[in-house]
């Protein structure tokens, strides 16, 4: 962990050592892409788990528990 900090220091020292139109040229590079994706991969996550929600409380109950059904 500690060799992942001290690289993460380097990076951060770099681009912090950039001009600012070259700064803001690599972050937007990496910071636009990495949201991105991270938005794209938090809505099929959650689309996904709403989704098996939806479907689990709109059965009834005996859907759900062979068990509980009387005749």
């Amino acid at each position: 962990m500690n060799a992942v900090a001290t690289w993460w220091d380097g990076v951060e020292l770099w681009i912090a050592g950039l001009p600012f139109v070259p700064q803001v040229a690599v972050v937007l590079l990496v910071v636009v892409p990495a949201a991105a994706l991270t938005a794209y991969v938090v809505d099929i996550v959650l689309s996904a788990l709403f989704d098996a929600r939806r479907r689990y409380f709109r059965r009834t109950p005996a859907d759900r528990d062979p068990a509980a059904v009387t005749y």
